[in-house]
């Protein structure tokens, strides 16, 4: 199975993407079957550097795009649909965001309550 992915490239934390092709069980340093593009994420995502007519070509091959090129691709109207959320949470983790939210009492408010004050407003 192909699939589209970022391969980083650059110095110690000035990173730089290729957007590659690869089989999908390859290290993502692992030579590509072809360069599809590039990206700057230090800069404007207007920069990217993407060959559309490749990646229109193999999209219609039946390669599969990550997450994170998705949202790109679909901001790029080369792909159609929405966007994706590529965050993924263990169950840990979300039990535990969970736990952490107050849980806000909500308190019971009888009619007679609300039409009070509008009745205090009037007068």
């Amino acid at each position: 199975m192909l699939t589209i992915r970022l391969s980083r490239t650059g110095k110690r934390k000035q990173p730089y993407y290729r957007i590659v092709l690869q089989e999908k069980t390859r290290d993502p340093w692992s030579p590509a079957i072809e360069v599809l593009g590039q990206m700057n994420p230090r800069l404007d995502r207007s920069e990217t550097v993407l060959d559309e007519e490749r990646i229109k070509y193999w999209l219609s091959k039946g390669a599969e795009v990550s997450k994170g090129l998705h949202n790109l691709f679909v901001d790029k109207k080369l792909i159609k649909g929405e966007k994706v959320n590529n965050i993924s949470l263990t169950a840990a983790r979300r039990k535990a965001i969970e736990d952490a939210k107050p849980k806000a009492a909500v308190p019971k408010v009888e009619e007679s309550q609300v039409e009070a004050p509008a009745e205090q407003a009037a007068a």
